[in-house]
């Protein structure tokens, strides 16, 4: 079974991890928790035993948020499916 698949499932909770054990499984922390590291409870007590990992986590999700909004597709960014049909109505009538 691969790490992120037994992170998943795991009932284990993470609260003696040394801090280089939770940096080297991050990225599947991230992974499977969809960015939210930081809202996953088997996670809390090691997170106030260990600042700096409180923060990393921190920084790594507003990283997350901020990029998906930057390059992730939104419903509020689709253009209207008026701008859909006047395109294709130009391309219809433009001889090139």
């Amino acid at each position: 079974m691969s790490d992120s698949v037994a992170l998943n499932h795991s009932p284990e909770i993470f609260d003696n991890m040394t801090p280089a054990e939770f940096e080297e499984r991050l990225p599947d922390l991230f992974g499977i928790g969809n960015g939210k590291v930081s809202e996953d409870p088997r996670f809390a007590i090691f997170l106030e035993k260990n600042p700096d990992c409180a923060a990393l986590v921190r920084d790594l999700e507003i990283i997350a948020e901020t990029a998906a909004k930057l390059f992730g597709p939104s419903d509020d960014q689709d253009p209207a499916d008026s701008v859909w049909d006047n395109i294709a109505i130009k391309m219809k009538n433009d001889p090139n």
